[in-house]
């Protein structure tokens, strides 16, 4: 009888310890399923506000053909503050120029809106170009004062990783202070060459191809001068480019069909009115070298190979 009470106890121990278990491992399933799943990280938030700018150095400041510098060096800076999420920007640019008008410098400020749709992006913008310092050296040959207001259409398509197409509209109604009318139309195309195709990454090759409509400029200020035919012309550049992080070294080729006569027309280059020839070299054949460090307030680190302020990578 005491055995079979012993028996009875020590089985409904069993009972009790296996019911315990069985309770634990129930209530440990039913905690499990009221934690919340582990966090995935959080993206990045892009700033309503970040910024861009950087400087280059120029063997030759060309703009659309023609020579901005007299064939020497130029030294550039630029400015742009960007708003949500690059949808609206403002910005400004220098760089070192000889004109005929001898300015100090060239100062641009910039305007617009980037919407985006898709592989599609848009700017649409105003750029004034000042020239500080501005003097008539020779009357009747150039303006005192070339500033002038340029309005900007441009588009570009992302066909895939590698390769962007763009097209671009400019207008000013006084082009380089003539009152002529200035249009310039382009075509773009970027390709980047892939990094198992040359072994390193960073390089690009791109291009452009254009044509610029002028009009009929009008007496400078003053009266003196008289309305000339400003000449229409081609313009195109192609070459290469190596990217290392914030560094780019680019050579490129550009090219114009205007005559040295053609060209004094354009430019009212000193250098034809001093030689008495009437002819200038502004627009001949040039390749121009650009080194330039571009950089982006909120991807800084990254791009001069930082972890963080101050920790190298």
């Amino acid at each position: 009888m005491g055995s079979n009470r012993i028996r009875g106890a020590l089985a409904g121990l069993s009972v009790a310890a296996g019911l315990a278990i069985a309770g634990q491992s129930i209530a440990a399933d039913l905690t499990a399923k009221r934690l919340p799943p582990e966090a995935a990280p959080a993206p990045a938030q892009t700033p309503l506000i970040d910024f861009v700018f950087g400087a280059r150095i120029q063997s030759d400041y060309n703009f659309r053909g023609i020579s901005q510098s007299d064939h020497r060096e130029s030294g550039q800076t630029y400015f742009e503050a960007q708003y949500l999420d690059n949808l609206f920007y403002t910005g400004f640019a220098t760089a070192k120029v000889d004109l005929p008008t001898r300015p100090a410098m060239e100062f641009d400020l910039t305007a617009g809106i980037r919407p985006k749709w898709g592989p599609l992006t848009f700017d649409l913008g105003v750029i004034y170009y000042n020239y500080p310092g501005e003097r008539a050296l020779f009357p009747g040959v150039a303006p005192a004062n070339t500033d002038f207001l340029e309005f900007a259409a441009k588009a570009s398509w992302a066909v895939n990783d590698a390769f962007t197409l763009g097209a671009n509209v400019f207008y000013a109604g006084n082009w380089l202070g003539t009152h002529a009318d200035g249009t310039y139309v382009s075509g773009t195309a970027k390709y980047v060459i892939p990094t198992d195709l040359l072994g390193v990454e960073g390089f690009a090759v791109s291009g452009e191809f254009g044509h610029y409509f002028l009009g009929r400029t009008a007496p400078w200020t003053g009266g003196v001068g008289v309305p000339t035919n400003l000449i229409d012309y081609n313009y195109g550049n192609v070459g290469v480019s190596y990217t290392w992080r914030a560094f780019t070294l680019d050579v490129r080729g550009h090219f114009t069909d205007l005559n040295k006569t053609e060209c004094f027309i354009n430019t009212g280059d000193p250098r034809g009115v001093i030689n008495g020839t009437g002819r200038s070299n502004w627009c001949g054949d040039a390749v121009v070298a650009t080194l330039s460090l571009d950089l982006q307030a909120s991807k800084i680190y990254e791009q001069l190979g930082l972890d963080g302020p101050g920790v190298p990578r």
